[in-house]
């Protein structure tokens, strides 16, 4: 409300424009006008009488009705075209570039160590047990951990536990990249039993662990927090294509890091690449820090805004090592309470199912199943490379279809859009033997087109959790559920050891439809009957904007 004020008159001029009036302490207001002392003479008071101005709902006096008609024709009323504009506008576009920059650096990195120390492994045991063995402590660190880590990063300012989950994360890459280094250097062909007990491979799991836990409490806070305060929540387009280059920089660092190990294996010993490695590692933190703070300032500090009340003991508490088991179980208690309130649930839930999913999916279960009937080396690599194609598709696809349609008829899309395409493969694999071309080609394309599905529903997911999600809870949410999908994946892991003959395949396949089919029956149920919290959340979809018409 604006008074213009001309000598000692009041002449009355409301611009409203999503303004929320609270009158509830209307009347303590006026009580502490009567405390004021008395002016002197001659000066005006400019006091709005909010009761009889606002509050009023008599209709407008004959002899006003005109002047009041031509105040609010002075309304700002943005166009149909306009909103779209300002729907597909980040708030803060600078920093965006910048998080780009920090996350496409970051990622290359981490992506081409998480291609080095398998390899290295590889050449130093023939055995799998050992890739295996680290890989399985990472999960269980990341299932037990990301709970404590994510409310940890709620109650602590965003950059400095981004300048810390750095550090961490280089330091434990340095320390394995040593581990491995002596291990090359100094151990000989031992059993396998013995390796694993070897002290350079107890601080390796160690180290690897606490490597992936801070990688991916990295990842949740740029992909759940960061980018939704510098494209904005109440910005969907923008936010989509957001998470979509995100995805793309991601699909591009799992293809680049590998080719650049790789290359280096051409040119170099083990033991060189690894030196060179530890190298790009020690190189990368003062950029990433650096990167960091110019996300910062150049979006007006916006990463300064706090999410929760400044609490150092719950800091101190967290960090206390003495009560590590108890803050851990709490931690996991406390994340799971928070879970399972929040309202877009099933969404989450949809993309945990979706890990369950590891045989109809590009990954080691997959090419061992094709390697095993007998299929060319060239056609296991040309289907990996075409379901990073169509990872890379999807990105583009899902912010076209949110701009179309709305986030959630684009996720519910993307899910039976894959749901459909795998329960063809199963289909095809059950109908006789793969090895035939015809029925190969069928089984492996629709596979690769189900990654269409997967990638729409990756990015439309995470926007539909960030629109749900209050900042104050984001890491804390994010950790939880990236918990469960670790949680889904051991699962899954444990299947696969136990239904360990590639006769069992099968078994997997019917396993992963399924989960995939589960999770698009939830979520196409949840946004068939929308409770009222979802209807508000989502006002602006226009799922809903149809049905209120």
């Amino acid at each position: 409300l604006v008074n213009a004020m001309k000598s000692n008159n009041f002449v009355q001029r409301c611009y409203i424009a999503n303004v929320e009036v609270d009158v509830s302490n209307v009347n303590k207001e006026e009580e502490a006008f009567d405390d004021h002392p008395s002016l002197p003479p001659g000066c005006s008071i400019p006091v709005v009488n909010i009761l009889g101005d606002v509050l009023d709902s008599s209709p407008f006096p004959p002899n006003d009705s005109a002047q009041h008609h031509a105040d609010f024709e002075e309304l700002p009323v943005l166009s149909e075209g306009e909103q779209q504009t300002l729907a597909a506008t980040p708030a803060h576009p600078a920093g965006l570039y910048a998080l780009y920059a920090s996350y496409l650096f970051g990622n290359l990195v981490e992506q081409l160590w998480n291609f080095a120390w398998p390899a290295a492994l590889a050449i130093l045991h023939p055995s799998l047990l050992p890739v295996a063995v680290v890989g399985f402590f990472g999960k269980l660190s990341v299932f037990l951990g990301a709970p404590i880590v994510g409310k940890l990063m709620d109650h602590f300012p965003r950059i400095p536990m981004y300048t810390g989950l750095n550090a961490v994360q280089v330091a434990t890459q340095l320390i394995s990249a040593a581990m491995v280094i002596y291990a090359l250097k100094n151990a000989g062909r031992t059993s396998t039993s013995a390796l694993l007990l070897r002290p350079w491979f107890i601080v390796l799991v160690i180290a690897g662990a606490i490597e992936r836990l801070a990688g991916l409490a990295l990842g949740v806070s740029m992909e759940r927090d960061w980018v939704v305060l510098l494209a904005g929540t109440n910005r969907p387009v923008a936010l989509a294509q957001a998470n979509a280059m995100l995805n793309r920089l991601d699909l591009l660092c799992e293809t680049v890091g590998a080719s650049v190990f790789g290359l280096l294996l051409t040119k170099y010993d083990i033991v060189t690449c690894l030196k060179i490695s530890s190298a790009l590692m020690i190189c990368s933190f003062p950029i990433l820090v650096m990167l960091g703070q110019l996300i910062n300032s150049v979006s007006c500090h916006a990463l300064d805004s706090s999410r929760t009340p400044s609490d150092e003991s719950i800091c101190a508490d967290l960090l206390d090592v003495r009560k590590i088991v108890q803050n851990g179980l709490s931690s996991i208690k406390h994340g799971w309470n928070e879970y399972k309130q929040q309202t877009v649930l099933p969404a989450s839930v949809a993309t945990v199912f979706l890990n369950f999913n590891v045989a109809l999916a590009p990954g080691a279960i997959m090419t061992a199943l094709l390697m095993h009937r007998g299929i060319s080396p060239s056609i296991v690599g040309a289907f990996s490379g075409l379901c990073s194609v169509m990872g890379l598709v999807a990105t583009f696809i899902s912010s076209s279809l949110v701009k179309r349609v709305g986030i959630l008829k684009a996720g519910a899309a993307g899910l039976i859009f894959q749901a459909s395409l795998l329960s063809i493969a199963l289909t095809v694999y059950w109908a006789g033997p793969i090895s035939q071309r015809t029925p190969l080609l069928i089984f492996l394309a629709s596979i690769a087109l189900s990654r269409l599905g997967h990638m729409s529903y990756d990015v439309v997911g995470t926007q539909i959790i960030q629109t749900g999600v209050p900042a104050s809870k984001a890491n804390l949410i994010g950790g939880m559920e990236v918990s469960i999908a670790s949680l889904a994946e051991l699962v899954m892991l444990a299947m696969a050891i136990i239904a360990n003959d590639v006769s069992h395949f099968g078994f997997l396949a019917i396993l992963s439809v399924s989960s995939v089919a589960g999770a698009a029956w939830m979520f196409c149920r949840w946004l068939g009957n929308p409770t009222d919290e979802q209807r508000e959340l989502f006002i602006f979809d226009p799922h809903f904007q149809l049905q209120a018409t």
